[in-house]
């Protein structure tokens, strides 16, 4: 009878890689990440470490190692620091789309205003919307829902109030404008907080959207990876070579993750 030497930690890990891969080609998804996966898998001597400490922490949690190697693809793939620039990029636009929306939706409001008082006073007026009710039924003739269950009910309470008991058109315009000026771009989610937290870009944003994953998939927050789970900083680095192909000029080491970390919790206090 032979008996098998269990696999390595390498093995093992590898084999989860490569199995993402096979599952992103069956169902033609998610390119990106599996090309992470490539990365690891060419500098496998550099990633031996990093996975005989996550196999020795995560292996007798079920999925847990599975989870964290996918999440190092994950943000590797979505998170990178082209990724990242392209985020705080989008932050901008969206602060300049508001602030010229403010501007013009104020704009609009006078228009509105002046509209009303020329219909009001110069003996000639237009056929135009005048009730704000009649501007969300006509812009809304497409939305099933609203024909099938909103109009008969607007359409009722429109007429149990005159005019007074609405805002005019004008009055709607501005508090778009006042929506729009005092509104300030925001994160949806942790992973993009802490990528785009601060002032100046660098690749510890990428250390702290990956943080941030994996805090996210922790028992604490119901996920698979085990409750005090301490990755070490010579690990991270490794994982963080590899995932984002650093070069020898570019490349991390444990006391750079040491001392972000520091940073980082002495920024939390």
């Amino acid at each position: 009878m032979t008996l098998h030497s269990p696999a390595s930690p390498k093995n093992v890990c590898e084999e989860l890689l490569m199995e993402e891969k096979r599952h992103n080609a069956e169902h033609h998804i998610l390119p990106s990440e599996s090309a992470v996966a490539d990365r690891l898998l060419a500098r496998g001597l550099e990633m031996t470490p990093a996975y005989e400490e996550l196999h020795s922490k995560l292996h007798q949690h079920p999925h847990a190692l599975k989870t964290c190697l996918g999440l190092v693809l994950t943000a590797a793939a979505l998170w990178n620091p082209e990724k990242i620039a392209e985020a705080r990029n989008a932050r901008s636009e969206l602060t300049k789309v508001n602030q010229q929306i403010a501007k013009q939706a104020a704009e609009l409001a006078e228009l509105l205003q002046q509209r009303s008082d020329l219909g009001n006073t110069s003996g000639f007026r237009t056929d135009t919307h005048y009730h704000v009710c009649d501007v969300i039924q006509a812009s809304a003739q497409q939305n099933y829902g609203f024909r099938n269950y909103v109009q008969e009910r607007l359409e009722n309470l429109q007429g149990q109030f005159d005019l007074k008991y609405w805002p005019t058109l004008s009055d709607f315009a501005r508090e778009l404008a006042r929506d729009a000026a005092t509104a300030v771009a925001q994160a949806s989610d942790p992973l993009t907080a802490a990528a785009t937290a601060a002032s100046r870009a660098s690749l510890a944003d990428f250390f702290k959207a990956l943080f941030a994953s994996i805090e996210e998939n922790s028992a604490r927050s119901f996920g698979p990876l085990p409750h005090g789970l301490q990755i070490s900083d010579s690990t991270f680095a490794i994982l963080v070579n590899c995932a984002l192909d650093l070069d020898a000029d570019s490349m991390v080491d444990g006391p750079y993750v040491k001392r972000l970390r520091q940073r980082e919790r002495e920024g939390a206090k």
